[in-house]
């Protein structure tokens, strides 16, 4: 069924919709209405037979959520930002413990200092800890990789995280077709766990593990992910039978079968590339993008192939590893080993600043030109930056970095 729904709302009826047993969340913007919207499905009856858990911190949530699964209920949370960041013991054990728990990541930047807008910097904070990692470009499709999450994570026996873009997607009123729930239940069975704490079977889950074997636990962790690489497209594909469209897989091209230059990017920026590259094409530049959604695991060969005859490669990124530069430009690199191409990083978008269409016309023409920096900041204020840097040069006693340069944006306000 068709509705004007805000992103947010969505979420929380596809999670109805796939019938999870217990979820448990602590509010943190901006994934707050997703678990608001659950909660009042659970009070109104409208979502039977689920255990609405309200908990005192993001640690207690996925604390939570670990009992439960364990004990073979479908489970699912959401989180953001810092309380992300508050559950990482937690996620780990998730991962480690081999529990199907699904968690929507509403992505927030990370402080200090403090910033609620969105980049990808905490999702990407986990991208080791085990959990498969979906990207959902626009708010229908973070609806449909909820469903298929919750199959994909428990035909594996892994956790996955729907990583969607906060206020961008969580918050944007836009039309999505929310499923019937005979074509859900058709598409996701009851649940039925791979294991099981049972009083009638008792077994340990957790155990203490010596050097004797922890790196082969931990290779096995691995070969669960490379097992996800062939799940994740047969899943897709199996929703798109049911429901008519296509939703999911490993990657999405978009005009990449004769672009020399190649933009790749994750989540709802691509939105935004794609309308850049359609004007550019007007102009008869032989650009595309790859749009990738399975971040974790990464889809090396699927990449490798779809960019084998590309000349130069820009990777658009919403975060980045501070003291080496790019995160997703770094695995794009290992996919490409080998291969003579030239490959840009492109930071943008760091705490929700704006990424326009003029500022992405004028990179990939710079990059088209093979002018850019291999590590290049979209519209950053070098004015700024130099300033701060001359002031710590200048005085040992500087000041935090933060508030120095809220003042001299003040100031550069008051003068212009």
């Amino acid at each position: 069924m068709l509705k004007q729904c805000e992103g947010s709302h969505a979420i929380a009826e596809a999670v109805a919709l796939s019938r999870p047993e217990v979820v448990c969340a602590y509010p943190i913007s901006p994934q707050t209405h997703i678990v608001e919207g659950v909660g009042e499905l659970v009070k109104s009856g409208a979502l039977k037979d689920c255990e609405f858990i309200n908990v005192e911190s993001e640690f207690a949530a996925m604390s939570v959520a670990i009992g439960s699964s364990a004990a073979g209920a479908r489970t699912y949370t959401a989180t953001a930002s810092q309380g992300l960041l508050f559950m990482v013991e937690a996620i780990y054990n998730a991962s480690g413990l081999g529990l199907p728990i699904v968690m929507t990541v509403a992505n927030r930047a990370l402080g200090a200092p403090i910033n609620i807008w969105n980049d990808h910097s905490d999702s990407m904070s986990q991208r080791d800890c085990g959990w498969i990692q979906l990207f959902a470009e626009t708010n229908q499709e973070a609806a449909d990789l909820h469903i298929q999450a919750f199959k994909l994570g428990e035909e594996l026996s892994l956790p996955v995280m729907v990583c969607m873009d906060g206020f961008i997607l969580t918050h944007a009123y836009e039309r999505v077709d929310i499923p019937e729930q005979e074509k859900v239940d058709a598409f996701l069975p009851p649940y039925s766990p791979r294991q099981v704490l049972d009083p009638t079977n008792p077994v340990s889950i957790g155990a203490m593990v010596g050097p004797e074997a922890f790196s082969e636990v931990r290779y096995l962790a691995h070969a669960k992910q490379m097992q996800a690489i062939e799940l994740i497209p047969k899943i897709s594909r199996e929703f798109q039978d049911i429901f008519g469209r296509e939703s999911g897989g490993l990657i999405r091209p978009y005009m990449l079968d004769d672009a020399e230059t190649v933009v790749i990017a994750l989540g709802s920026v691509l939105g935004t590339i794609k309308d850049t590259i359609d004007e550019m094409r007007a102009d008869g530049i032989s650009i595309g993008v790859l749009g990738i959604t399975s971040f974790r695991p990464f889809p090396i060969t699927a990449v490798r192939r779809a960019l084998s005859h590309a000349r130069r490669i820009v990777v658009l990124e919403k975060s980045f590893a501070v003291g080496i530069g790019g995160i997703v430009a770094t695995d794009v690199r290992m996919a490409l080993d080998g291969l003579d191409q030239r490959i840009y990083t492109v930071v943008a978008g760091l705490g929700g600043r704006n990424i326009t269409r003029s500022s992405l016309h004028r990179v990939f023409r710079m990059a088209m030109h093979d002018q850019l920096e291999p590590l290049h900041f979209l519209d950053l204020e070098w004015s700024i930056i130099n300033r701060e840097l001359d002031r710590e040069r200048a005085t040992r006693r500087s000041g935090p970095i933060a508030e120095n340069i809220l003042r001299d944006v003040a100031n550069a306000a008051k003068i212009g």
